[in-house]
């Protein structure tokens, strides 16, 4: 992988440098594929397309842009302090998580139940509203987590969060549509990952996107008929004051609001993780700020139109490979309001085909992945690979869920004992991948306390673990709470089973205490024991 470039000396930050075009076209690329993605979710499911991209797509473009021009302040701060010119702005962009929840969970299920767009969007609107105000509440506690949370965990979330959300389906893509993925992707290998670019004066980002485009108009696979029925969504949309909806909303959104706080603490996770991945990458940010940008730009969208909240876009790790620098996110918000200020999003689809766009994806997942081993010190290693089993497990729950979908059930219909007995364990997919953002946190670091031997912090993790389960906010769908005050209710059990590892830390911190036993890691991971007892224990203790 290609180092990072060495720091700039000097305080001036330019305004553009030449590998913002690559980072813009990648961040840009990445944005464009969740307007899409609720565009057509909700059209396709009967919603009005005026309303979806005559309303919601404008309003979601401002509230891009509001974070994109803060996110640039910030790095110009950042430069200004610290006398440095080679400082990365944060990228932006939708949380793609609260896309699928807040269309599948909210949107949809009101729209086909009563009809009445109207009701169903504004029901949406409360709900991302609900979202900004916790994110915003909740930044004047982001710096302390942040130095709570060992970075080690947070970093390995993210690797999660990048692998199993942003780069799989895309690398599923590319194998559906070879012909035009394939090269896309050994470019990328070549030109991002690589030292001897091909074609390297042309900027990777626009070289990605022509081939791409060029090999899928080649073999058919886009058509101008498609592009003649996109332009008919072209228009000048300007984003509208939503008030009326929001307030219609209001008054029947309770039900549909339990996923609203759960989705926000995990939103509230991802921008920890990502603030904490640029720190890692030598851009320091502070978290309150930009959480409440987050909070305030995502409260300022729904009162426009917009149910989907923002956050810190994965990837600054990549964009700083790339060379860029505040370019590339002040375009993103600009090009991202245009795009849904003019109706381009379906245009723009017909033309250039998501195989193109999917290798960009797996580049930043695979980075992000990457920076976390490259952060971790050696003996925290397997926490990575713990914190990624909830989100293995999160992505198989989803492709479960959509398959029985397509042939008309659910597992509720089929049973989770007909689908365990199939080999796919569903009961453990479903309660190890409801809840993975949070989880995913959690285990990373009752593994870290476990590894470090610092057993009263894995006890308090596992306690808030164990109370966290029990109210459902992870292995559930929904928060709720127990049917039976029995192990055969999953939140009893859950709850059960934490306080179990809470009071094995417990344990080990007795021991720790009545034999003198210390841990202490050096710089190179070699792990030292000490004990007032003798050494045949402390070797037992050390296997």
């Amino acid at each position: 992988m290609t180092a990072l470039a060495p720091a700039v000396v000097g305080s001036e930050l330019k305004w553009w440098k030449k590998g913002d075009i690559a980072a813009f076209f990648a961040l840009f690329t990445n944005n464009l594929t969740n307007i899409i993605t609720f565009t057509a979710l909700l059209t396709m499911a009967g919603l009005p397309v005026s309303m979806v991209v005559g309303r919601i797509a404008p309003a979601f473009g401002l509230a891009i842009l509001i974070t994109s021009s803060m996110y640039v302040w910030f790095a110009r701060r950042l430069a200004a302090k610290e006398g440095r010119g080679d400082v990365v702005a944060l990228p932006s962009g939708p949380s793609a998580p609260s896309i699928f929840t807040v269309t599948f969970l909210v949107i949809l299920p009101v729209y086909s139940t009563t009809q009445d767009a109207e009701l169903a969007v504004g029901i949406g609107l409360v709900w991302g509203f609900l979202e900004g105000l916790i994110l915003f509440v909740g930044s004047f506690f982001g710096d302390l987590l942040r130095r709570a949370v060992p970075r080690s965990v947070l970093l390995a979330c993210l690797a999660g969060l990048g692998l199993l959300l942003l780069a799989m389906n895309p690398m599923l893509q590319t194998f559906q549509f070879p012909v035009v993925a394939f090269v896309v992707l050994v470019i990328v290998f070549m030109n991002w990952f690589g030292r001897a670019p091909f074609l390297g004066r042309v900027p990777t980002g626009l070289l990605l996107l022509i081939v791409g485009t060029a090999a899928a108009w080649a073999f058919g696979l886009q058509t101008p008929e498609a592009v003649q029925s996109a332009l008919v969504y072209a228009g000048w949309h300007p984003p509208q004051v939503a008030i009326g909806s929001f307030v219609e909303g209001v008054a029947h959104s309770a039900p549909y609001l339990a996923s609203a706080v759960p989705l926000a603490l995990a939103n509230y996770v991802f921008d920890l993780e990502n603030i904490e991945a640029a720190e890692a990458a030598g851009d320091h940010y502070r978290a309150r700020p930009v959480m409440l940008v987050n909070g305030g730009a995502t409260m300022i969208g729904a009162l426009m139109g917009n149910p989907y909240p923002v956050t810190v876009y994965i990837g600054h790790t990549a964009y700083k490979e790339m060379g860029a620098g505040i370019g590339y996110t002040m375009l993103n918000g600009i090009t991202m309001f245009a795009v849904g200020l003019f109706g381009m999003s379906a245009l723009l689809l017909s033309v250039v085909p998501m195989a193109a766009i999917a290798p960009i994806l797996i580049y930043i997942g695979i980075v992000t992945a990457a920076q976390s081993v490259r952060e971790t010190p050696k003996v925290e290693l397997p926490v990575i690979f713990v914190a990624l089993f909830p989100w293995i497990a999160n992505w198989a729950n989803s492709l479960v869920g959509n398959t029985l979908k397509s042939v008309g059930t659910n597992a509720a219909e089929v049973g989770a004992d007909a689908l365990n007995s199939a080999g796919t364990y569903f009961s453990g997919i479903s309660t190890l991948g409801n809840g993975a953002p949070l989880s995913s946190l959690l285990w990373g670091m009752i593994a870290i306390f476990a590894i470090r031997n610092k057993p009263m912090l894995g006890a308090i993790v596992s306690g808030l673990a164990g109370i966290l389960a029990f109210f459902g906010v992870i292995h559930a769908a929904v928060p709720s709470l127990p049917q039976a005050w029995d192990l055969s209710d999953s939140h009893v059990m859950f709850l059960v089973a934490y306080l179990m590892v809470a009071a094995l830390f417990v344990a080990k911190w007795i021991q720790d205490r009545t034999t003198g036993t210390t841990v202490t890691f050096s710089d190179t991971d070699e792990i030292t024991l000490s004990s007032a007892v003798s050494p045949s224990l402390i070797q037992s203790t050390r296997g």
